[in-house]
């Protein structure tokens, strides 16, 4: 069934009991030996790095994007497995997806217990992904998880520590994984891929400011005072907030800040609705609305878009077309 590439980075597959904690201390090769291997796949394994996800950095997550696009440099490698926390893994999955532009699969998966736990997942896990990467090709980045496999675009950890963690609310179930067998249940819609960015000596700052009764603009004002360059505003409802804060983002705005509005809401789009601080007003004081793309994933759509360009226009026209799927990356089967 082919060659299939490991890249291990850590989280709790990769965990061991320290004495007050679990924490990522296998490498890669660890992590494989608890698992079985579909028929005819070989496994080759790339230890990346091996860390507990919340402590990704935007550097870790380039270092894997790039890491990836020279795994599938080798024509002979049949596709990636990447192994990863789920506190971000549906962040650094949309990264690798938005740069996607291969017909061949990337995979991440990880667990919700660790290693040598009774019952444990990541083996099962381990197994599906591998499964799915030697047997899918066209879809972009997958995420296999309990069973089932989900496009990276929208998909998020829907539960904290559940085995069946991942989801994407706004969208019917991408495919499942069942007696040696993957099942393709519907095609994503995928806009044309970003190029690969370079490696910045300082990454662009991103904040995340969420609104709420009571929510004005000084966490929006002190992001942009620390040097924010791009802000996720995670408003109510469809997208809202409230003059105040519309004017905290006309002024963002105005310095070159990038800011993309989402809801807190977990499934449907954001949307054009309401004044009075809505998402109306929002966008048109510049904010770029997400879709259903969550805070996480809006992040790293901005974070793409700031890597792009340095042009402040130019930037949010990347960002907008990084959002659309009304044009699928057309890739050979």
């Amino acid at each position: 069934m082919g060659r299939i590439v490991v890249i291990s980075t850590g989280g709790t597959i990769a965990s061991r009991w320290t004495g007050a904690g679990f924490a990522a201390e296998a490498d890669g090769r660890e992590v494989m030996a608890t698992a079985p291997l579909p028929e005819g796949i070989t496994v080759e394994v790339v230890d990346l790095f091996s860390v507990n996800s919340p402590r990704l950095t935007t550097a870790h997550q380039l270092t894997l994007l790039r890491t990836v696009h020279e795994v599938l440099a080798d024509p002979t490698v049949d596709g990636i497995v990447v192994t990863h926390g789920t506190d971000t893994l549906e962040e650094s999955a949309f990264l690798v997806d938005l740069h996607h532009h291969d017909p061949r699969s990337v995979v991440f998966t990880g667990s919700q217990l660790p290693m040598g736990s009774t019952e444990g997942d990541g083996p099962g896990n381990l197994y599906d992904a591998l499964l799915t990467a030697a047997t899918t090709r066209g879809l972009g980045v997958l995420i296999a998880f309990a069973g089932r496999v989900h496009a990276a675009r929208g998909t998020m950890k829907t539960q904290a520590v559940a085995l069946d963690a991942f989801a994407d609310p706004s969208r019917e179930l991408l495919g499942k994984i069942g007696f040696g067998k993957v099942t393709v249940l519907r095609s994503p819609q995928r806009p044309q891929a970003l190029p690969l960015p370079a490696m910045p000596e300082l990454p662009p700052r991103v904040d995340m400011v969420m609104h709420h009764a009571d929510g004005d603009p000084v966490l929006l004002n002190a992001a942009v005072a620390a040097g924010a360059r791009g802000i996720v505003l995670v408003g109510t409802g469809a997208g809202n907030a409230t003059p105040e804060i519309v004017d905290a983002v006309r002024a963002a705005v105005a310095r070159g800040v990038l800011v993309a509005l989402t809801t807190r809401v977990p499934a449907g789009p954001v949307t054009e609705i309401y004044t009075h601080g809505g998402a109306v007003d929002l966008v048109a004081a510049g904010a770029v609305p997400t879709g259903t793309l969550r805070a996480g994933q809006a992040r790293i759509a901005v974070l793409s878009a700031l890597l792009a360009s340095e042009n402040p226009v130019e930037r949010a026209r990347v960002l907008r077309a990084s959002l659309s799927e009304e044009d699928p990356v057309l890739v050979d089967a």
